[in-house]
């Protein structure tokens, strides 16, 4: 059985606001928050969770971590981003 926690205060990843966990949306950055055995949740505010898009995001934080922004520009960042992205989909559309 699950235990409550509302009067718990979480922190908010997106804004770093603190907020009662009854104010605040389970974050899981592997995409899959039914799954809860040993699982550590992050937390979004209402509002930063609202302005999130909600559109799949299967591989996302696997290539995000592949870029290792480590001391790279805006801009270094988005260019390996892009190039990414792009050489993904075009294996997918040699399969």
């Amino acid at each position: 059985m699950w235990r409550r926690r509302d009067n718990e205060e979480v922190t908010c990843i997106a804004c770093g606001e603190s907020v009662p966990r009854t104010e605040a949306r389970e974050y899981d950055k592997h995409g899959d928050r039914w799954d809860r055995e040993d699982k550590a949740f992050e937390h979004l505010c209402k509002p930063c969770y609202r302005e999130l898009c909600h559109l799949p995001r299967s591989g996302l934080e696997t290539l995000l971590e592949d870029i290792d922004t480590g001391g790279r520009t805006r801009e270094e960042f988005l260019a390996e981003y892009v190039k990414l992205v792009e050489s993904d989909h075009e294996a997918e559309s040699r399969d």
